[in-house]
Parts: C-alpha cells; structure tokens; sequence
C-alpha cells in the first residue's frame, strides 16, 4: 500500500526503511512512558490530583495506556498509536496535516510518499481526547476510538491513518523545513 506522511522531528531519506512492531516504537511511546510514574500515581491516588490542573502531556499519556489496552483486548490486528507510522491516503490530507504542524511550531522536515508492508488503522483523529483521572472513562472513550463508527453531522471526521511493519519512503514529494532549530 502506498500512503504519504508528513516527517517532523527528524529527517528522513529517500529509500530509508522504518520498521514498527512489538520492539520498535515511536516518539508517542517515549513521551507515554516518560509519564507513567505520575499516572500510575494518579490511578492508585485519583484524590491527589485535580483534572483541570493536569499537565497535557500526562493527558495525553492517559488517553494513549487507555487506547494501547483497549487495541491489545478488542483490537489486536490494528497498529499500535505507540509503535506505527502516522500517515496520509493522500497528498492533500498530508500537506494539510504539515501546515497544521508547522503553524502549531514542530520542526516540519517534508511530506515523503512511503509504500507500507503491514497493518493499517484508519480512524478518526476527532475521537481522539485528553485522558482524565477517571480509568474507566478513559477505556470508553478509548473502544469508541477503536470502533471507528460515523460521527453525528456536526462532528466531521479527522483522517488520520496508522501503519506498521515494514514502511519504505520512495519519494520526497515536497521540502517544508518549518520551525528547524
């Protein structure tokens, strides 16, 4: 299958292989994992904490243990959120996903179409949501995720397509280079 992902973070090149599985993750899982002294404090002691004081990226880190548990229960074919490739169907949903970055300033290298050998998740970036101190809230709204059902007219869907195994990237289709350091 071929698809085409925005590279931000760090650069890549025209032929390089990407592999994601059970051992190599990506950027979502560090930052997940960075966090999970505090939310493994924050399910064993909810009363020390206050939701509206809550950091985003510990948010995020709920939300994202929430996701991994209900994919490895209900989902386990789909591609790990912690172990894929965020990628496009197509070029114009991957140049509006680079401008969005680029305006929100993370370091925006270029869009690469890749050609991908493994799993794929097509969901909706719109049923993503910040992680709460309530565990069971955050596995609801993750199997809502997961089940991938229509929105309601007045939610549109956000594409957002993930992949693993094996990703080749066989063409730099555009050179953004926003925000570089």
């Amino acid at each position: 299958m071929f698809a085409y992902h925005v590279i931000t973070d760090r650069p890549i090149q025209l032929g390089e292989q990407i592999i994601f599985d059970e051992t190599h993750h990506n950027g979502v899982y560090k930052r997940v994992y960075d966090k999970i002294e505090i939310v493994n404090d924050i399910y064993n002691n909810p009363a020390k904490y206050k939701q509206d004081s809550l950091e985003y990226p510990v948010k995020v880190a709920l939300r994202e243990l929430a996701l991994e548990e209900v994919r490895l229960e209900k989902y386990p074919a789909y591609p790990s959120r912690m172990s894929c490739l965020y990628v496009s169907k197509t070029f114009k949903e991957a140049d509006n996903w680079a401008k969005y970055f680029a305006e929100i300033g993370r370091p925006t290298y270029s869009i690469a179409k890749v050609e991908t050998e493994g799993n794929c998740f097509v969901g909706d970036a719109a049923k993503c949501f910040d992680g709460s101190l309530d565990k069971q809230e955050n596995l609801r709204l993750a199997n809502v995720y997961w089940e991938n059902k229509h929105n309601d007219i007045t939610n549109p869907p956000v594409c957002e397509m993930l992949v693993d195994g094996t990703i080749t990237v066989i063409e730099i289709i555009k050179e953004i280079n926003a925000n570089m350091e």
